[in-house]
């Protein structure tokens, strides 16, 4: 490099910038109270309907029609009274206690308890499983 001609620079100068503020800047209330400090022209828009969810209230009177009109009982399942009765004669049979007879089939002591009450709703895995801890039939009757 040394001893071959004149030394020059090709850079060309670099200018930084900040970046012009965004749309959501150009709305914030300080910008706004500097561009009128300032005496820019601000202006402003009333939008209708604005914070509301137009498309919710433009169709709730037919949704509610059809559910004033709709009569059919949406309601689950629960366990039968025969099967409530069965699961605590033969958990007494045992000499179990829900808390024991739940840490048998690895299940919570309030599942025992809501299909001993008749609140829970029927799952024949769990059903199984009670049928293997008690050594009875508690399905298959119907």
């Amino acid at each position: 490099m040394s001893g071959v001609g004149p030394l020059s620079q090709d850079w060309e100068p670099v200018v930084l910038r900040k970046k012009a503020p965004t749309a959501a800047a150009k709305k914030d209330e300080k910008a706004v109270n500097a561009a009128r400090r300032a005496g820019a022209d601000i202006e402003t828009q009333k939008k209708y309907n604005a914070g509301t969810n137009k498309a919710a209230a433009s169709s709730t009177s037919l949704n509610t029609k059809r559910l004033d009109e709709d009569t059919e009982n949406l309601a689950h399942e629960k366990v039968p009274t025969e099967l409530k009765k069965a699961i605590m004669q033969a958990r007494m049979e045992k000499k179990l206690t829900q808390a024991q007879l739940a840490q048998l089939i690895n299940e919570k002591p309030q599942v025992i308890q809501e299909y001993e009450s008749g609140k829970a709703i029927p799952n024949q895995q769990i059903i199984g499983k009670l049928e293997r801890a008690l050594g009875t039939k508690l399905r298959g009757k119907k």
